[in-house]
């Protein structure tokens, strides 16, 4: 608990000085040499953590998105530079909060070019969510009222949550309970309750910290999941359906710079396929990065290797579209959806899940809920 707070309080001080740099330094190399010590300041403080739960949660949280974040706003990019009038509150909150806006509203003439950020893009990184498709007042149709600032007005999906934390809250405890008969599963049984165990906690985490800071800040949020176990494609997956907040940084950061390189070098057509490996690569990296601050252990670059193999899969796969198929011939759901997530679940049963048993990491996940659990009843009675 004491690392806890001093990580946190040094997180708050570095960006209170990076919103500074954003008052008085210009955009470009000059905030870039502002913010980059604290993105190396960023890079260690996961460090000081040695349980599972809070080193990877905080990790992902200061080390991945709060870090591309910054180095998004050192050049004027991203949700950070989305409003030059932003308060320093909602700075430190959208900087290192796993959170994106679902909608800007419009405050006056120099929000304009935010609307440019999201063209037509062939890539499957990109999301059906577009934030800036809102029209100024003057351009607003004769017959149709403008409607200032609709998003502080009234959220439109924030009653769900509690009743859908409630829901993965008690599947994650029920999951929890089961751990105590492993021994008498199947090596395979084990492994896909590794899967849900996955998928639920970042679920849980991702929708109470997004609740809390809609409460906070008052705007509409968008969804961290959109029901990945409903993907018909490996480009329906990563592209829309997991860690959209992620998918999000990395298309802005990692993507649409290898787009624009690519584009000069192979053309429009083709620019897509390097630009999607290009990002693949760098995801690849950082999985690995958060599970060394996980298991802070050498690492064994299996975990890079599963990401690779997806990036090369999800080129083939667009390839094949649009050579082959050519957005012709579509598998019905009721095939593509068992094929694609039988394909996720083997490729993480033979290359994500490994380095994680093999370092016990599951072992010190079940320790940690004997803790709580202990603390717990301490607590109530």
């Amino acid at each position: 608990m004491n690392n806890f707070i001093k990580v946190w309080l040094s997180v708050f001080i570095s960006l209170c000085y990076c919103y500074s740099v954003g008052k008085f330094v210009p955009k470009g190399i000059p905030r870039l040499f502002g913010v980059f010590p604290i993105v190396c300041l960023f890079l260690l403080l996961p460090l000081n953590f040695s349980s599972v739960h809070l080193g990877g949660t905080f990790a992902f949280f200061i080390a991945w998105l709060a870090n591309f974040k910054l180095l998004l706003f050192a050049f004027g990019k991203g949700p950070l530079s989305s409003d030059p009038s932003i308060s320093l509150g909602h700075f430190v909150a959208i900087a290192c909060l796993p959170i994106k806006i679902k909608q800007n509203p419009p405050l006056d003439s120099c929000n304009k070019p935010q609307n440019t950020q999201n063209k037509s893009d062939p890539s499957p990184k990109s999301h059906s969510i577009d934030p800036n498709k809102e029209n100024p007042p003057e351009k607003t149709h004769p017959n149709r009222p403008y409607k200032e600032n609709p998003v502080l007005k009234r959220p439109r999906k924030g009653h769900k949550w509690p009743l859908n934390i409630t829901i993965r809250g008690i599947l994650i405890v029920m999951l929890i309970q089961l751990y105590d008969y492993s021994d008498k599963f199947h090596p395979w049984a084990k492994l896909c309750l590794y899967c849900f165990h996955i998928y639920l906690w970042l679920d849980i985490t991702l929708a109470l910290v997004a609740a809390l800071a809609q409460a906070m800040l008052g705007l509409e949020l968008e969804p961290q999941f959109n029901a990945p176990y409903l993907s018909t494609s490996l480009q329906d997956f990563w592209g829309k359906r997991w860690n959209i907040m992620v998918t999000s940084i990395l298309r802005q950061a990692i993507y649409e710079p290898f787009l624009h390189i690519a584009t000069h070098v192979i053309g429009h057509k083709w620019a897509p396929l390097p630009a999607i490996l290009g990002t693949f690569v760098v995801s690849a990296l950082m999985h690995e990065l958060m599970f060394y601050y996980v298991s802070h252990v050498k690492p064994t670059w299996e975990i890079t290797w599963f990401f690779l193999f997806h990036g090369v899969c999800l080129v083939v796969e667009i390839y094949l579209k649009k050579v082959v198929l050519y957005q012709k011939v579509q598998l019905p759901r009721l095939i593509s959806r068992p094929l694609t997530l039988g394909f996720l679940v083997v490729t993480s049963f033979w290359m994500f899940f490994p380095p994680l048993l093999r370092f016990k990491v599951d072992v010190r996940l079940l320790e940690e809920y004997t803790i709580f659990k202990g603390i717990f009843h301490a607590l109530k009675f």
